[in-house]
């Protein structure tokens, strides 16, 4: 898989995981399920073959700009026995305390050249994202998306899913990725309960399974409808994902996590 397709393929993933919706009002209190110090791990794969691990990280609460924030991170890696592919990338992302919208994003792929990189600036009391490319810490390119929208990046759309997956709406999610805007459709409305089994846990977990669509499409034909599983509890944790691809589905499964005080959810 050439290196920037995995690149895309991997921001899309990510997406898939965590499409949600911004409809809601801004509110200035922390999102309940942020908790510095979290890892959680998932590995990505079709067919029963590893493509690829991801590596979400809440690493603090900041401000940025006055606005109060939370800084997490995502480790994006082929795994170890992909043919003629050596990838890293990584997505930071900047967003606001309440989970609803973020303020700034970057995310690099190491190549032969350096380090790439994209930046968005989520400038919305300008009414504005300010959109930067470059390699090697040397900007090559730059230019403005004008929108008095809230936007979200494919690493906090992760977070925002979670604070409100319960909120039983059908939404529309504007969604900045590969330096344009775009759109995903998610039902919060029609959540299902159900148990879930995990490799490396040893009872059935439970979860809030949902669907949506995507109204992009992407490397592979990676687009239209997709699936989510996330923990029934308080956390809310992502546990597994799929989507669409031109030969079939890709599965995204949670195998590590690192939280305090947290376990994933034992149904019946």
């Amino acid at each position: 898989m050439p290196m920037n397709a995995f690149s895309r393929f991997s921001s899309r993933l990510l997406l898939c995981i965590v499409t949600v919706a911004v409809g809601f009002a801004p509110v200035r209190s922390l999102a309940q399920m942020f908790q510095p110090g979290e890892v959680l791990e998932y590995e990505v794969s079709y067919l029963g073959i590893l493509l690829g691990t991801i590596k979400m990280t809440v690493e603090r609460a900041d401000t940025l700009r006055g606005n109060n924030i939370f800084k997490a991170k995502a480790d994006i890696d082929t795994a170890p026995g992909i043919p003629f592919v050596e990838f890293h990338s990584v997505f930071e992302t900047w967003m606001d305390a309440s989970a609803q919208y973020a303020h700034q994003f970057i995310a690099s792929s190491k190549t032969k050249a350096g380090w790439e990189y994209t930046r968005y600036d989520f400038l919305t009391p300008q009414g504005k994202i300010l959109v930067e490319e470059g390699i090697k810490n040397t900007k090559q390119k730059e230019f403005e998306i004008l929108s008095p929208k809230r936007w979200n990046d494919g690493l906090s759309l992760f977070f925002f899913a979670r604070e409100f997956i319960k909120s039983g709406r059908y939404v529309n999610v504007p969604t900045v990725i590969n330096s344009d805007t775009s759109k995903t459709l998610i039902n919060f409305r029609d959540i299902q309960r159900e148990n879930l089994t995990l490799n490396n846990v040893k009872y059935p977990v439970k979860t809030l399974y949902f669907k949506g669509e995507a109204k992009w499409k992407g490397i592979y034909g990676l687009e239209k409808d997709f699936e989510g599983w996330f923990s029934d509890d308080e956390a809310r944790v992502p546990i597994r994902a799929k989507m669409k691809v031109i030969v079939g589905k890709v599965d995204i499964q949670l195998v590590r996590w690192k939280r305090a005080n947290w376990s994933p959810p034992q149904g019946s």
